[in-house]
């Protein structure tokens, strides 16, 4: 296997420079897009380690003065935007790398949108025509770099954002909050442990999965959605076996930008869920949508049989109906040691009403097959909770 066979200049959805050993390119990349002093926004757990201080380093080494911002939360806030938006402008810098996993892509993306702006985060929710609102003229341009498979913030347009004062997940949104260019660099990611590759991938799976499931006319979308779920299914027990194989770090990036291109169509249920549960409890995203994801797909049964049908068929499954896909999906759960209920990771029966009133007003609920009241999204937690999955 020749691993600079994965070396490519892709346009879609945005500047992509794909390939082993790429991150070099980093300080060009910024003087390309005519930063003199960016902000590096990465979160805490990256902010000292070898992979961001070596790209701070060369791009310091290149004339770039360059700056580092890492105060995010695993589910970042409005505040960390707030705080962001003072250390961009206290260092007099000029554009931002989004530097990290989903957390600080988010993060980064609303700093770079709030930078310019004269009125509050939340003005901006995705609600309505809101993002009319928005100065663009003062946003800073955005260069993403992830080092993990999941999210795929790099191509988003949008930022999950938490609002602390209401416990909610909200969504901010703007076309030009898509990065102008991302780096996609498999070397960044050999170093994410096991289990969070494990997360992780599986939130890029539920992100295809669920585009691929929505009801909205988008064909294109489908077909990306379809070969993302492909990649997964080959190549993410791979990369959390064996940490190092570039390779399937690499398939799983790919596979991870196109789960977030493809849910241009629409997410469903597992987010509706794993929002207000991520806000309300902080859990990780992509661990509560793993976890989700079965009892999820169960509800729409009805509606997305026949798809599910066709993509075992795409995916080769050994039995090519509804029940043979869900067994799949339990059965890389189990190998990826993902927990098969919620109470697993201590989440309770607490605030089950609440939860359900909360997933059927997320956006996310708009596009999922079908359409499911508060007390069916109560539901469908309250099994998640109990891990009871076939009653």
């Amino acid at each position: 296997m020749e691993l600079n066979q994965f070396t490519a200049n892709w346009h879609y959805p945005t500047a992509i420079r794909v390939g082993i050993g790429r991150i070099k390119e980093l300080p060009a990349t910024c003087q390309e897009l005519g930063m003199v002093s960016p902000l590096l926004i990465t979160d805490p757990g990256l902010a000292d380690l070898a992979i961001v201080q070596a790209a701070l380093a060369n791009c310091q080494q290149a004339g770039l003065r360059c700056g580092i911002f890492s105060q995010i939360k695993g589910n970042p806030t409005g505040e960390n935007v707030t705080d962001g938006v003072s250390a961009y402008w206290r260092g007099e810098h000029d554009g931002v790398i989004a530097f990290g996993g989903g957390s600080a892509l988010d993060a980064a993306k609303a700093v770079a949108l709030m930078v310019g702006q004269d009125r509050p985060l939340w003005d901006f929710e995705d609600v309505g025509d809101n993002w009319l609102n928005v100065r663009t003229e003062g946003m800073a341009p955005v260069v993403a770099v992830p080092t993990t498979s999941g999210t795929g913030s790099e191509v988003g347009r949008a930022s999950v954002i938490t609002d602390s004062e209401h416990h909610i997940k909200r969504i901010i949104f703007h076309p030009n909050m898509l990065p102008v260019i991302v780096i996609l660099d498999p070397e960044l990611s050999t170093g994410l442990p096991a289990r969070l590759t494990a997360a992780t991938g599986m939130d890029a799976l539920s992100h295809a999965l669920e585009a691929y499931c929505a009801n909205g006319y988008h064909p294109m979308a489908e077909g990306i959605a379809l070969e993302a779920i492909r990649l997964i299914k080959d190549y993410l027990p791979r990369a959390v076996e064996n940490g190092q194989d570039l390779e399937a770090r690499m398939q799983m990036m790919a596979a991870s930008t196109m789960g977030s291109t493809a849910f241009q169509r629409g997410l469903g249920g597992m987010h509706a869920l794993a929002h207000p549960i991520g806000a309300l409890y902080d859990s990780h995203h992509g661990l509560l949508n793993a976890i989700l994801m079965p009892y999820v797909l169960k509800a729409n049964r009805s509606v997305i049989e026949a798809k599910l049908t066709r993509l075992s068929r795409y995916l080769e499954l050994e039995d090519t109906d509804f029940d043979s896909f869900i067994d799949w999906v339990l059965t890389l759960r189990k190998q990826l040691d993902i927990p098969h209920s919620l109470g697993e990771i201590g989440i309770d029966t607490e605030r089950v009403t609440e939860i359900g009133i909360m997933a059927s007003k997320d956006p996310s609920a708009g596009s999922n097959p079908i359409k499911l009241d508060a007390q069916q999204y109560a539901d469908i937690y309250l099994s998640a909770i109990h891990g009871d999955l076939y009653v």
